[in-house]
């Protein structure tokens, strides 16, 4: 929670280049020196608030609509769907558009090089936490192919700002997305393009990833729930009824669907956790930390303990309903503190959004 605790340099330096090419560099999920950090974090956080993305609710009716399209093409009671797939296309299409203006429409095809070149860089993390992966030689072609991915990212990312910048600059109109209120932010404060770009991949990479994972999990154990199931139906048809373009307002009042999203973090987090360390010595309730120590802290196994949550492994989204209590420091799927995720806003509209509309 506290500044003077970094995230652990030795894990989080890995994450700022990827087989020697830039990869999440010196942005909001690896730079390590808080004053900078805070300094990019005050630039994007207005674009990230509230008041600002409820503008967008048009874009998140029209891409959720779209995967409704889509599903319903492919029910014939016969057809196996990939869920993973379609929502991983879904949140990239929905990213692309609310943060950059950019139309990926990867829903409909996914054979576009930018869609694949992330395919390609979530790989290429996996295979880069073994420290032999990049030495061996019949993994030189995978290498290269992520290179050239993470190239692509970078450089459409570059475009990007340029050319939004430019056009601000010429008073052109420019559309009211993330990326124009970060530019005008940023022209208030020094700013670094190639920071900016840093963090153009970040927000893809951690933004659209973990949101299909979550949604996906929600499919999967809700086929297990069919009494749940019947309680969001209700629910859906009480407060949405026909509706097809919903306000947040009315995702607000979706309070039985919240419950249940959050139980799903709570059993299956996307990320499992968060990292600290120690630079100093502490005693914390009787047990010494020694200097220099990485503390990992999990949120996925302390989700699972019932010294935390009754039944811990029983599927209960009541659990989180109004009044009920739980330890605070035991749930963090979006981390806690200052460095907390600025997107889990964004997050938690789309997958109420796209859950929503299952119902319907």
């Amino acid at each position: 929670m506290s500044p003077q605790y970094s995230k652990d340099p030795k894990i989080f330096s890995q994450l700022c280049n990827m087989f020697g090419v830039r990869f999440l560099g010196n942005g909001l999920e690896t730079d390590l020196d808080y004053n900078h950090w805070h300094k990019q974090r005050k630039i994007i956080d207005s674009a990230f608030s509230r008041n600002y993305l409820i503008g967008f609710m048009e874009i998140f009716n029209d891409q959720a609509e779209d995967l409704m399209k889509v599903l319903n093409e492919k029910a014939d009671g016969e057809m196996e769907v990939d869920m993973m797939s379609l929502f991983r296309r879904l949140t990239l299409d929905i990213i692309a558009k609310v943060a950059f203006g950019l139309e990926l429409n990867t829903l409909h095809c996914d054979q576009t090089p930018f869609p694949h070149a992330f395919t390609m860089v979530m790989k290429g993390v996996s295979k880069a936490r073994n420290p032999f992966f990049q030495y061996l030689p019949g993994n030189r072609k995978e290498i290269q192919e992520v290179r050239e991915s993470l190239r692509l990212l970078r450089r459409t990312g570059k475009e990007c700002i340029t050319q939004r910048r430019k056009a601000i600059q010429n008073d052109e109109p420019v559309p009211l997305d993330i990326l124009t209120q970060i530019l005008k932010s940023a022209d208030q404060e020094e700013s670094d393009d190639e920071n900016m770009i840093d963090n153009f991949v970040t927000f893809f990479v951690a933004g659209h990833e973990t949101t299909a994972s979550q949604l996906s999990f929600t499919i999967m154990e809700l086929a297990r729930q069919p009494e749940i199931v019947a309680k969001l139906q209700a629910e859906v048809d009480e407060v949405i009824g026909v509706k097809r373009d919903i306000a947040y307002q009315d995702l607000r009042k979706l309070e039985y669907l919240t419950q249940v999203l959050k139980e799903i973090l709570r059993l299956y987090p996307p990320v499992s956790g968060t990292m600290r360390w120690t630079e100093k010595k502490n005693v914390i309730e009787g047990i010494e930390i020694p200097a220099n120590t990485t503390l990992f802290f999990n949120t996925y196994i302390m989700g699972r303990m019932d010294r935390y949550f009754k039944d811990a492994l029983t599927f209960d989204p009541d659990r989180f309903s109004k009044g009920k209590s739980r330890p605070y420091f035991s749930y963090f799927p979006f981390s806690l503190g200052p460095r907390s995720c600025i997107g889990q806003l964004f997050s938690q509209m789309t997958m109420l959004l796209a859950m929503n509309l299952t119902f319907m």
